[in-house]
């Protein structure tokens, strides 16, 4: 996430300036969109990174946020607010959210289960379902650590074996932030997530979406072992394109169909009865394309 510009109270200016109060905007910089993230008098609205609160070796001394002692790294607690909702946030009223480690930077991820309310479920999990037409979807908390683990006999492997089994669908689909297989270099497969995979390939799951990696890779049908399976395997998308940055690609990994890291974009989904339909669609300027259709199990 970026913002336009941080200013603090007690940075040299490079240049010179009009006068101006201390810490405050002129107009014109109110109108080109800048924003002030410090006060000049409290640590309001900035927090210690991984906590809800400011560490004790940050003080205000004469209005300059000063690190004193020790303190450790700070962060604003205001990104979903100032820049998520601004951008994919315009799209929140129809969203089904899936969090990751980036929210766990803070205790419990109290600013995204705030943000996105009864959306994200229960806050203590994480992970919920909902159905959609004739599909069942699934959104688990690939943070495994934050919930209490995600094998075989977790909570969460238990209650995605109890929830696929109360809502027989013809057609499922699952939200796993940590993809269980990847090419990339960065995080690559994943084998924490593979007991939950087994409860999806269990039930006949048809899709699995995932992220982590900065990339884009769609994968043939496999089992969660990651040999092929047509008849019954789940198909795996990759899609860590929202827009921050690229991650490099090793080897193809077994499966894997095919692969892009120079595109930002999303991956749209039509979902039938019975068939689904998947599209690619890169930013503007950008020509990679991938589609095609499926059927479900």
């Amino acid at each position: 996430m970026s913002l336009k510009l941080i200013a603090l109270a007690g940075l040299a200016a490079a240049v010179a300036r009009p006068a101006v109060q201390d810490n405050a905007l002129t107009d014109d910089e109110k109108k080109a969109g800048w924003k002030l993230l410090f006060d000049g008098k409290t640590a309001e609205g900035w927090r210690g990174y991984k906590k809800d609160k400011m560490p004790d070796g940050w003080q205000v001394v004469e209005g300059v946020l000063t690190r004193v002692k020790g303190g450790g790294d700070i962060c604003t607690a205001e990104e979903f607010a100032d820049c998520y909702d601004s951008t994919w946030g315009r799209h929140k009223v129809c969203m089904h959210p899936a969090v990751n480690g980036h929210e766990y930077h803070t205790t419990s991820a109290t600013p995204y289960y705030d943000y996105f309310g009864a959306a994200a479920g229960d806050p203590s999990k994480g992970y919920y379902s909902y159905d959609l037409g004739t599909w069942h979807i699934v959104v688990a908390n690939s943070e495994c650590y934050e919930v209490g683990g995600c094998e075989a006999g977790s909570a969460q492997e238990q209650w995605l074996r109890q929830d696929l089994a109360s809502h027989p669908a013809a057609c499922t689909l699952a939200v796993i932030h940590v993809p269980r297989f990847s090419s990339g270099t960065v995080h690559g497969d994943s084998d924490v997530v593979q007991d939950l995979w087994q409860a999806l390939y269990d039930w006949n799951a048809e899709l699995v979406l995932s992220g982590d990696d900065h990339l884009y890779e769609r994968f043939s049908p496999q089992t969660p072992d990651g040999r092929p399976n047509t008849a019954r395997g789940i198909r795996e998308f990759v899609t860590g394109t929202g827009g921050r940055s690229h991650y490099p690609f090793g080897d193809p990994k077994p499966n894997s169909e095919v692969r892009n890291n120079d595109a930002f974009g999303v991956l749209k989904l039509t979902l039938h009865s019975g068939t689904y339909d998947w599209q690619f669609v890169p930013e503007a300027g950008k020509t990679f394309a991938d589609a095609g259709t499926g059927t479900c199990h």
